[in-house]
């Protein structure tokens, strides 16, 4: 006969029990009709969401293609009148895009970064940073064309009337690029674990070669995806170029003397031209007046535009993977 203090179920007590919390067969139904009727909606807001993306660009594969040829990517606009040959083409908006768009790219980025390592890395929530922070949150609702004309009355002011060129757009983008890089990088310095800091400083590496060779080089992949998200925000933007750069129909590559075109700006004038008119007899020459040129130019440039933000996300993705740290690649 065991004793009371070696009797096993004495030293463990009563045991609860369990079967009463186990879930019945309804509710396991139950849960599994929820998780059903979730996924169904996650997948329709998924497709719903889908559908502009590839309207989009469903609309301006099939509308483009027709006219994008070499002749059009090779040529400008100067010698074309109406839906006459020669039809022209966009080499002068391509190269004002990717010009304007670069030194948008030189102003913003540096000061952009450099204002969020300030904000993460050197602030103590004092009062300067949190009017920093209240200026980018307002920059960031700043219209385009208030941008445009704060650029060109700047330089109005600076160097005389009517200064219309590529760097003045280039000025009027940057102030809308900036406030994006400095919230993506300011989100993406904060994720930056801080025990890489402390061992850091605990191996006596100075803060200004912490920041630059941990903090900064650990973010970079986030820092690049910020920065490309900030070039797609500006690179369609057409009212502040109207006003700091303007139009014209030869190619111009200097940056910083005469006005520039760019291809949003390009696709604005074409649509708003309308319909080429055309005699009968033009109908008939060849090669024909075409009445339908300007649409097929303008759907033709913003298919380029497309193209072109395209090709920067993939500049960007490699940029990202080549230089991050191993073990954050994705």
């Amino acid at each position: 006969m065991t004793s009371a203090a070696t009797n096993p179920e004495f030293k463990r007590g009563p045991q609860p029990d369990f079967d009463k919390f186990a879930p019945s067969r309804s509710y396991n139904q139950a849960r599994k009709y929820k998780d059903l009727a979730m996924r169904v909606l996650i997948y329709i807001a998924f497709l719903i969401a889908l559908i502009p993306l590839v309207s989009v660009l469903w609309t301006c594969l099939a509308d483009g293609y027709k006219r994008l040829t070499p002749y059009f990517l090779s040529h400008n606009m100067v010698g074309v009148i109406g839906g006459m040959y020669p039809y022209g083409g966009i080499l002068h908006a391509i190269i004002g895009t990717v010009e304007i768009t670069l030194g948008a790219m030189v102003i913003s980025i540096p000061i952009g970064l450099m204002c969020a390592v300030y904000l993460v890395e050197y602030a103590q929530k004092g009062a300067l940073a949190q009017t920093i922070s209240l200026l980018v949150d307002v920059m960031s609702g700043i219209p385009s064309i208030v941008a445009g004309l704060f650029a060109f009355s700047l330089f109005t002011m600076a160097f005389g009337p009517d200064t219309v060129n590529g760097f003045v757009g280039s000025v009027a983008l940057s102030l809308l690029m900036i406030p994006t890089v400095v919230k993506t990088s300011e989100e993406m310095l904060k994720i930056v674990p801080n025990d890489l800091r402390e061992c850091s400083y605990a191996l006596g590496v100075t803060k200004q070669r912490t920041i630059t060779k941990i903090v900064l080089r650990t973010a970079l992949p986030g820092i690049v995806s910020g920065a490309i998200l900030a070039i797609a925000r500006v690179i369609g933007e057409t009212a502040p170029l109207l006003i700091a750069s303007g139009f014209i129909a030869n190619t111009n590559f200097n940056l910083f003397n005469g006005r520039m075109t760019t291809l949003p700006v390009y696709v604005y004038n074409e649509y708003s031209q309308g319909q080429a008119t055309c005699s009968a007899k033009a109908l008939t020459l060849n090669p024909p007046c075409l009445p339908g040129i300007r649409m097929e130019r303008a759907w033709a440039a913003a298919l380029v535009l497309i193209i072109i933000v395209l090709l920067l996300n993939i500049i960007g993705r490699i940029v990202a993977k080549v230089f991050a740290i191993k073990g954050t690649q994705k």
